[in-house]
């Protein structure tokens, strides 16, 4: 039966839900959100005596990651959260911020040209904007930090919030996440983003300030706030809700937080921790354990008085006892303290269905952890003002949790990439439905490999990368192909085909030759450009006269005498025509009194002379457009693996032309386990991947052999100086392999295995994706890239 309420308690409540309610008088926007000053550097004085500081981080692959990995990733974040001691207060903010579509839709943009490639201009943005569709590229997702710290003033706050943030960001390197502090512009931006979620622009400076007696608060207000409802409020014209998660479970998944998070709504997310002095706690619980023993005596005493076994306890108690005396274990032999805990999450909607179905939706995930999402009943405008990410917590309500508890809400669950600007396109994530945009550029080592079995789709996802390219950038595009595989992509790109065979006729039955002896004057960053040059041929002789020793000292020393007497003409005059070409080497090789140069230049004499003279001709063929395609297939086995360190060394030419120019040079190489094979040609190869980057060039490398490549003492080298890895399907010898040389986790790894043509795994920088890319079928475009034997013949 429920008891009546007296007079005083109804007077009570009614005091309560008015004060909550409001006084009635007009207030504005700007007086209710809850902080004095923001300075530009930063640093927030949210109350007389409280200041604040922001910091931004990024994700990390942890739900991926291998277990040891995910166990060291944990454990970090528990030390992470063991540096606060009570006198700081932190606040991680997680804001999904929906209606940003149209910045999504900008970064896909391919605006049409003055040239004949407009038709598949179109083609491949539709396909983009099919793809972007399908995923939520148009959420923004963000992560901050917040910490507090109270101090007399903005001087003695500098000082150590200063302090504190070179401590956080320490932290976070040993995680591996990159995060950086924000400024007080870009501070007042994400409250801006907050209180504006339709996405309306911020404009603001520090200028603006003084003329006009405004103060930051003015710059990111919304229209109005309404928090008379006592279960919802109203920004402009969003209607929101605040709730708090009750946490009743013994135990949590580290999944629950990013659950909700993975929800496709504008949502906020945010945590307010304030750790407990640890003798504090101790003395505490163990007061708890002392009143629970006392009781547990009653209940005894009760036992015996009533005549029956005195072990016979209520079991709430002995639960409770041996909870306590496990807690008070954890806070004095581990590495364990004591934290309390605010999680409240906003929901913000339209209409008050769609709000209404958002929260029965993060209700759900709560539930599925047997945790309660609750309703802040008259605390909506508490609920929201400790929401945004200032580090004030106005809501009473708290949970007291140990480190480990607390960690289990572990803010890091899958890297995304979407990167503006000269971003290329390489498929959806996997895990989030969401585009895959990223430029090479940007990364460290550009470099790159893309790997897998036959009918994976390396080729396939190689020609995407170089038509991306060439649609939205100005770079060069070169590729060496042994299987002639790229004819109909780079004609119909406008691009220039050079094949290259024993008998010299390229497509069109006229001669095509590629000089080997080709130089420029910014061959090397040197003064001297012929040291180089003088490399590559030591290589190509090395290639020729082959066996398991190579060049023996007096032979390399007597080919760089040669190489030095041969160029000596055209460096002092560099006119064209007097290029030298391979007859010229074994004429002057002749020339030399050692009995080794003789040898060499019988070994010469097959490619001078001989049926493979192919290469003793100056280059004839147009170099300079900007897609150039070696066709090396005809060159038949003997031949082969020759025409590709000569191809690489024309790259090298081109290269250090367009680094003249500042353009960069994107070069492929298919078949990349051919040039591995042999010592020479690897050697070379390892010197483009380690030299590229500076010039501009961008190397990829495709192959199918992944034993084959692995197997070359020189893959150690260009594994390490590759930032951009395509992985699709492996067979299963190549797996173990793989997963060993880039730590690969077996969550990872499945996307590798038994897979679709354009499934795989991409690794960016630090970032490991698992991806899909579906190309339309029904284009020009898949019928250009395609290599499928029954559909390359469509037209």
């Amino acid at each position: 039966m429920k008891r009546k309420l007296t007079r005083a308690e109804k007077k009570e409540i009614a005091a309560v839900i008015q004060a909550a309610k409001g006084d009635g008088k007009p207030r504005t926007a700007q007086q209710t959100i809850p902080y004095l000053q923001m300075y530009p550097d930063g640093i927030c004085r949210v109350t007389e005596k409280k200041y604040s500081k922001s910091l931004v981080f990024e994700d990390i692959n942890y739900q991926l990651a291998q277990a040891d990995d995910k166990t060291a990733i944990f454990e970090n974040w528990c030390d992470f959260l063991n540096y606060f001691d009570a006198s700081v207060s932190v606040q991680l903010s997680f804001i999904n911020q929906g209606a940003r579509k149209e910045k999504a839709q900008a970064a896909i943009e391919i605006p049409a040209q003055d040239d004949a490639f407009n038709s598949i201009r179109r083609e491949y943005a539709d396909m983009l904007k099919n793809q972007l569709e399908k995923g939520n590229n148009g959420l923004e997702k963000c992560k901050y930090i917040t910490f507090s710290i109270e101090a007399d003033n903005l001087a003695a706050a500098k000082a150590r919030l200063s302090r504190i943030e070179t401590d956080v960001l320490n932290n976070f390197k040993v995680l591996g996440v990159t995060a950086r502090p924000m400024n007080g512009q870009e501070r007042l931006n994400v409250l801006h983003g907050i209180f504006h979620p339709e996405g309306e622009p911020f404009r603001f400076s520090w200028d603006w300030l003084v003329p006009s007696g405004l103060t930051t608060k003015d710059f990111i207000a919304p229209s109005s706030f309404r928090f008379g409802d006592g279960r919802t409020f109203r920004m402009g014209r969003k209607l929101g809700a605040v709730s708090f998660l009750e946490i009743l479970a013994p135990e949590l998944n580290d999944r629950m937080l990013s659950d909700i998070l993975d929800l496709e709504n504008g949502i906020i997310v945010n945590l307010h921790i304030r750790s407990i002095d640890q003798s504090e706690a101790i003395k505490t619980i163990k007061r708890k354990i002392t009143d629970l023993d006392k009781m547990k005596i009653e209940e005894q005493k009760k036992a015996v008085r009533s005549g029956y076994d005195m072990d016979i306890i209520p079991s709430d108690l002995a639960t409770f006892g041996s909870e306590a005396k496990n807690l008070l274990q954890d806070l004095q032999s581990r590495n364990e303290r004591m934290f309390l805990l605010t999680f409240l999450v906003v929901n913000m909607a339209d209409t008050k269905r769609k709000l209404d179905n958002d929260i029965f939706a993060t209700a759900g995930f709560a539930q599925k952890n047997n945790c309660a999402l609750t309703r802040l009943d008259y605390l909506q405008e508490a609920g929201f003002m400790s929401s945004i990410p200032l580090g004030e917590n106005l809501i009473p309500i708290q949970r007291g949790l140990t480190t480990s508890s607390t960690a289990i809400f572990i803010p890091f669950i899958t890297q995304e990439l979407f990167q503006r600007g000269a971003a290329l396109y390489y498929g959806l994530n996997a895990l989030s439905n969401n585009m895959i945009l990223c430029d090479r550029k940007q990364l460290k080592n550009p470099n790159g490999l893309i790997l897998g079995t036959p009918g994976s789709g390396k080729s396939f996802a190689a020609k995407r990368e170089m038509t991306n390219a060439f649609l939205i950038t100005d770079d060069d595009i070169i590729i060496c192909d042994p299987e002639a595989e790229y004819f109909s992509l780079v004609q119909r790109l406008g691009g220039q085909v050079i094949r290259l065979s024993p008998a010299g006729k390229g497509m069109d039955g006229k001669p095509q030759y590629v000089n080997p002896m080709d130089i420029n004057l910014n061959y090397s960053e040197d003064d001297n450009p012929l040291a180089l040059k003088s490399d590559f041929i030591l290589s190509l002789c090395e290639l020729v006269i082959g066996g398991k020793e190579g060049l023996q000292p007096v032979e390399k020393t007597v080919i760089d005498r040669a190489v030095r007497n041969v160029y000596r003409p055209f460096l002092a005059d560099p006119d064209p025509a007097k290029m030298p070409i391979l007859g010229d080497l074994y004429n002057e090789l002749l020339k030399q009194p050692e009995p080794e140069a003789a040898r060499i230049a019988a070994a010469l004499e097959l490619y001078v002379s001989g049926s493979l003279n192919v290469f003793n001709h100056r280059t004839n063929v147009e170099l300079s457009n900007r897609l150039v395609c070696f066709d090396i297939k005809q060159l038949g086995k003997q031949l082969k693996k020759l025409g590709m360190l000569i191809v690489q060394d024309q790259v090298w030419n081109r290269v250090t032309v367009n680094r003249a120019e500042k353009k960069a040079t994107r070069y492929y190489m298919d078949e990349f386990h051919l040039l591995l094979k042999e010592e020479q040609t690897a050697a070379y190869s390892v010197e483009i991947w380690k030299r590229f980057r500076k010039w501009g060039g961008i190397p990829t490398a495709i192959t199918q052999n992944v034993k084959d490549l692995l197997s070359s003492r020189e893959v150690e080298n260009i594994f390490e100086n590759s930032d951009f890895v395509l992985m699709l399907n492996q067979a299963q010898g190549d797996r173990a392999i793989l997963a060993k040389q880039l730590n690969i986790s077996p969550q990872q790894m499945k996307y590798v295995t038994h897979t679709e043509a354009g499934e795989g795994l991409i690794f960016y920088g630090n970032v490991v994706l698992p991806f899909i890319d579906r190309f339309p079928t029904d284009t020009e475009l898949y019928c250009l890239l395609t290599t499928k034997p029954e559909e390359v013949s469509k037209p």
